[in-house]
């Protein structure tokens, strides 16, 4: 049980130190760790607890590391998970509170950051593709797909509500017995 959580933890930790841009960033690297290499989730589960994490309060990050953790290995799985996603960022942050401030107006510095906010929209724009191909099937899941997308370039309106709604989507297309 120890190595276990000792697997859950360095496993989100590598998630968490690789992570610059916030939660949507993570979902290449968590992909690749958490799918590809250790098998803890589907395609699928990830997607459904990457939207639960946007709809629950707390970073996405967070929480879809508390849901795999937890799901893998109950509670205390979710526990070790959770403080495996956060522990880099609480190292790192200590040690450049001080230094950031006093650099940041600094041109190398600045044009640092611009570089890794293009990286983050290239790896948030690949875990959407990858994504893609287990999340939208059939027509109904690409028009819920691009009624999301325009509802939310054109209408501030809370990604729950937007979850909430494919949700029951989702649940009337079963009922009434047609597939995505």
């Amino acid at each position: 049980m120890t190595k276990i959580l000792f697997e859950l933890f360095t496993s989100f930790s590598k998630v968490g130190v690789m992570t610059f841009g916030g939660g949507y960033a993570m979902l290449p690297i968590l992909q690749r760790e958490i799918v590809d290499n250790r098998h803890w989730a589907t395609d699928e589960e990830l997607t459904d607890y990457f939207a639960i994490a946007q709809c629950t309060p707390g970073a996405i990050a967070v929480n879809t590391a508390t849901f795999i953790g937890q799901k893998y290995c109950g509670v205390i799985g979710g526990i070790a998970a959770t403080l495996g996603v956060v522990f880099p960022s609480l190292v790192i942050i200590t040690l450049l509170a001080g230094v950031i401030s006093t650099f940041s107006h600094l041109p190398a510095v600045i044009n640092a950051f611009a570089g890794i906010r293009v990286c983050v929209c290239v790896l948030i724009l690949n875990a959407v593709l990858k994504l893609w191909k287990s999340a939208v099937k059939g027509r109904l899941g690409l028009l819920i797909f691009c009624a999301v997308t325009l509802g939310s370039l054109f209408f501030d309106i809370s990604p729950v509500i937007f979850v909430l709604i494919s949700a029951a989507i989702g649940i009337a297309l079963v009922q009434f017995g047609k597939d995505r």
